[in-house]
């Protein structure tokens, strides 16, 4: 039975949102690449399976509880599918981070993720992330 993309991606981004690390790249395709935004040394560029797992496992750690990101939108065509969405943290020292996201998915033949680009809030992510 064919994939859905949609239902891939929905899915996906639940088991993002439970801020399991390992649930999270099993989610993806041993082959992935995922693209951030911007030019945020530290957070921006395309990483792959091993390197997304580092960059997620080390940010979970400042959050109270894991990051939800929540679609607004999605269109589909083919096996891609355009997102947007609302992301929310409340960090360990009482700071936000919300960015409004945008996201470009590759879903493979067996509904994990191939491809992601990331679009979001880089002055906002370096204000949380980065500023001192």
């Amino acid at each position: 039975m064919p994939v859905d993309p949609k239902a891939a991606v929905a899915r996906f981004l639940e088991v993002f949102s439970e801020g399991n690390v390992d649930k999270t790249l099993d989610a993806l395709s041993d082959d992935v690449t995922w693209w951030v935004s911007g030019k945020l040394d530290g957070m921006s560029g395309s990483y792959d399976k091993a390197g997304f797992g580092k960059l997620i496992g080390g940010v979970a750690d400042v959050y109270v509880a894991p990051l939800k990101i929540t679609p607004t939108s999605m269109v589909a065509e083919g096996d891609r599918v355009a997102v947007e969405a609302d992301s929310f943290a409340e960090l360990k020292d009482g700071r936000v981070y919300d960015p409004r996201c945008h996201f470009l998915f590759e879903v493979a033949p067996d509904g994990r993720i191939a491809v992601v680009h990331e679009y979001l809030d880089t002055k906002h992510a370096y204000d949380i992330f980065f500023a001192s």
